[in-house]
């Protein structure tokens, strides 16, 4: 790749000078921090620079999951976290759903509501009760939030409905829902470009500057100047920041196509660790990172066999008991998480905001982040 000093006159000045805000990650943060920058400032030069010739993170990698808490990770969360920041951190879900699709229409977003189930199974008998105990809590405070009553109920009948195995019994939300990743982050780039925004691919930035007059951006092509500097980079953070965000790799398997598949619809288990779908007659399967906590706080893009074993092991026995179906694909996508779940968006001098930290939920709250980061500038 040419560096900055090779390219042309042209090159230079369309593209690469005189910069008002650049945003580092081509991902649902940077897209969306970049379009709402365009908002408010309308003849801004607005540039996105991304490390890869795809979304290098989880944007374009994720479960395409539009979900903002299940009835175990709720659960979890509250024996855990102070309840005030967790009802405000499924708040900033629901709401960065809805903004979500005030940006990419549903069509677009291929976005499904049929629902999701939190399977519950034989080692998990022994909070059975408190589940069902919180079910009206957790309606009460949804309700609230979405203005939406009954969101969570309890459904016996899932193993009759979709043929499932080694079930007690499951617990469904009836708002969420499953899109498709691939044409989101598509779209969010088109948008981009009709709104004059520059995205350029390939360009990883390695550090910064910043200065009394604007940011020096040091990258693998050379230094770039800007006025205003944006990170997006979620997972990948940590390599510019010492904020409290550190990679979290999620695994994910698909299948090959399933004929007459009759599951349909989003499911959790084992307080959202593990979540698979259905998409063009396939499944899709990912998570396991609780087996491996800190072999997953990683940012190297593979898979391994103890979490693949596992996923293989809930396909077979689990979700298709008794079929033989055979892996098309299985990848790795990198999250970003940390001591919360709620995410980072600050300045953290005059020129330089960060929108990380989306703690395993950036296709409900990523484009929401990217709207408040913008507003700090």
């Amino acid at each position: 790749m040419l560096n900055i000093e090779q390219l042309s006159y042209w090159e230079r000045k369309t593209f690469l000078e005189d910069i008002d805000f650049v945003v580092i990650g081509a991902g649902i943060v940077g897209y969306s921090t970049a379009l709402h920058l365009r908002k408010t400032y309308p003849s801004a030069k607005i540039t996105i620079l991304e490390r890869g010739y795809l979304p290098s993170g989880a944007s374009s990698k994720n479960a395409g999951f539009a979900c903002f808490g299940s009835v175990t990770e709720l659960l979890d969360d509250l024996d855990r976290t102070d309840e005030n920041r967790v009802w405000e951190t499924v708040a900033r879900r629901w709401e960065g759903l809805q903004y979500l699709q005030s940006i990419i229409s549903i069509d677009q977003l291929k976005l499904e509501t049929h629902g999701s189930w939190d399977l519950i199974m034989p080692e998990e008998s022994a909070i059975l009760n408190d589940l069902r105990s919180m079910i009206p809590y957790l309606n009460q405070c949804t309700e609230k939030i979405t203005g939406h009553s009954g969101v969570y109920s309890e459904d016996q009948t899932l193993i009759q409905k979709f043929g499932f195995n080694n079930l007690v019994t499951s617990f469904y939300n009836k708002l969420e829902g499953q899109l498709d990743t691939g044409s989101m982050i598509r779209k969010f780039w088109q948008i981009c470009i009709e709104k004059n925004i520059d995205v350029l691919f390939g360009i990883q930035v390695e550090g910064f500057n910043d200065g009394s007059d604007g940011v020096i951006i040091n990258t693998t092509v050379g230094e770039i100047k800007a006025s205003n500097l944006m990170i997006c980079t979620n997972g990948f953070a940590r390599e510019l920041l010492g904020e409290d965000v550190k990679p979290a790799r999620g695994q994910v398997i698909v299948t090959e196509r399933i004929p007459d598949l009759h599951i349909q619809g989003t499911f959790h288990y084992d307080r959202g660790y593990y979540y698979f779908r259905n998409i063009d007659n396939r499944i899709l399967l990912g998570g396991g990172r609780n087996l491996d906590f800190e072999g997953e706080t990683t940012t190297e893009m593979i898979t391994t066999p103890l979490i693949m074993n596992k996923l293989t092991d809930l396909l077979h026995n689990v979700i298709l008991p008794g079929k033989e179906v055979r892996m098309d694909y299985s990848w790795s996508g990198i999250m970003g998480v940390g001591s919360e779940k709620s995410p980072i968006i600050k300045k953290i001098s005059p020129h330089v905001g960060i929108g990380v930290r989306m703690g395993g939920m950036g296709v409900a709250i990523g484009s929401q982040v990217g709207k408040e980061l913008a507003e700090l500038f």
